[in-house]
């Protein structure tokens, strides 16, 4: 059952009695086959009156016709306002656009492409005003100014880093995803990434909780992971007696010649 709108105030009873003049006006549109019953009629405003179809075309289910009609005060010629298609509550429709920053995915970009950082992105901020410690007291404009030729003089070439923000963003992604400690990976581990040895420790505020995987063995090879993260390649890793491999049985030589494999 199609849920239509409903509007306040008593509806023209001439146009409410237009109903085979609206069916008309949608068959100019769509197929008869695609014309269902009449669902019923609802003012609009003064002298004006939509009636609406239901909708039988392939593909549009719980859509339904709508037609508008008016007329002039105290005329009786009827005048067609729109006829449309529309979606009832219960209808297959598009889902709402998504801007496309915001549909992308890691592993979407393609050589060549180009994903430009708004200027006021929230992860970033210049590199005069980032400190490696978050416990450094605020500079003043003088101090601030003076970091700023500094980096100017040495050469940082960075506009901008990450802001604390873009820090708190990064390690919550990295932590829920599959280099985090809730992946099925690494909840079968026999330890963590923090007592392992092929972990390459970050730099900074996220050294306390990642590192770089460097086994060449393991599927996080060259990935972040956490230090609770781990994986069956753990570097102290030992197998149990039955799970090493049979030992292989001894060489057999063969001291035949060609001489005697002619007498066989």
């Amino acid at each position: 059952m199609i849920s239509l709108p409903s509007r306040a105030g008593k509806p023209d009873s001439t146009l409410v009695k237009a109903a085979d003049v609206a069916r008309g006006i949608v068959l100019e549109v769509a197929e008869a086959a695609e014309v269902g019953d009449h669902l019923g009629a609802h003012a609009e405003g003064e002298r004006v009156v939509t009636h609406q179809f239901a909708c039988a075309r392939p593909g549009y289910p719980g859509w339904y016709w709508s037609v508008t009609l008016t007329r002039a005060k105290r005329g009786k010629d009827i005048t067609v306002n729109e006829v449309v298609l529309l979606p009832g509550d219960e209808a297959i429709v598009a889902p709402a656009w998504v801007p496309y920053k915001e549909r992308l995915q890691p592993g979407d970009l393609s050589p060549g492409d180009l994903l430009p950082v708004e200027d006021e992105d929230v992860r970033l901020v210049p590199t005069y005003l980032v400190g490696d410690d978050p416990l450094d007291p605020p500079m003043d404009a003088d101090d601030r100014a003076q970091v700023r030729r500094v980096a100017e003089d040495l050469g940082l070439g960075r506009v901008r880093t990450l802001s604390r923000e873009g820090i708190d963003m990064a390690a919550e992604r990295w932590y829920a995803g599959s280099g985090g400690p809730d992946s099925p990976l690494a909840k079968s581990a026999p330890d963590t990434c923090a007592t392992c040895g092929f972990l390459v420790r970050l730099s900074g505020s996220l050294a306390e909780t990642f590192g770089v995987c460097a086994n060449g063995n393991a599927n996080d090879d060259g990935k972040v992971v956490s230090l609770d993260h781990g994986c069956g390649a753990h570097s102290e890793v030992k197998l149990a007696r039955k799970q090493q491999p049979l030992p292989m049985p001894e060489h057999a030589f063969d001291t035949l010649t060609d001489d005697e494999y002619e007498l066989i």
